[in-house]
């Protein structure tokens, strides 16, 4: 038993775990933030463009019933498919989605940034020296003839 608690200790304080469970608590945190842009700013937004339509009381009753809300319908036990909520969530997945999308990019842009100066100062050092063919001593790379040996090198 002692042995499964240092292997557990030692897996939860890996650094990808804690990143991890950091992620997750700002993930949800960062997810309100983005379910209050759709409901507070972008629905609006659309409402006013339907002409006052709110996508959040939009439902149908499965039961051919006519009702006045969500509320009233659901009061008297009909079963209703709330398609206005539906709609809201996926407006509040796909602004995440390409907020991730946009966050994914930069980061990729930042680490391709530093690949290229890596790669340029790996195309800067251009050698300069070439070793002899027959006493292996480090010459000149324009050298047509050894200065150790004094063989002819191409």
């Amino acid at each position: 038993m002692k042995g499964f608690l240092k292997e557990f200790k030692e897996f939860a304080m890996r650094g990808n775990v804690i990143d991890l469970a950091v992620g997750v608590i700002i993930g949800g945190a960062f997810q309100k933030i983005v379910t209050s842009v759709v409901n507070d700013l972008v629905m609006p937004l659309i409402g006013l463009i339907t002409k006052g339509s709110d996508f959040a009381s939009k439902f149908v009753a499965l039961d051919g019933g006519d009702y006045a809300s969500i509320e009233e319908a659901t009061e008297a036990g009909a079963a209703i498919l709330t398609y206005g909520n539906f709609i809201a969530v996926t407006i509040d997945f796909l602004i995440m989605a390409f907020v991730i999308f946009l966050l994914v990019k930069g980061l990729n842009k930042l680490t391709s940034i530093g690949k290229k100066s890596k790669n340029e100062e790996k195309a800067e050092e251009v050698p300069t020296t070439k070793i002899c063919p027959y006493c292996k001593s480090e010459i000149a790379i324009d050298a047509t003839k050894c200065p150790h040996c004094t063989s002819d090198v191409e």
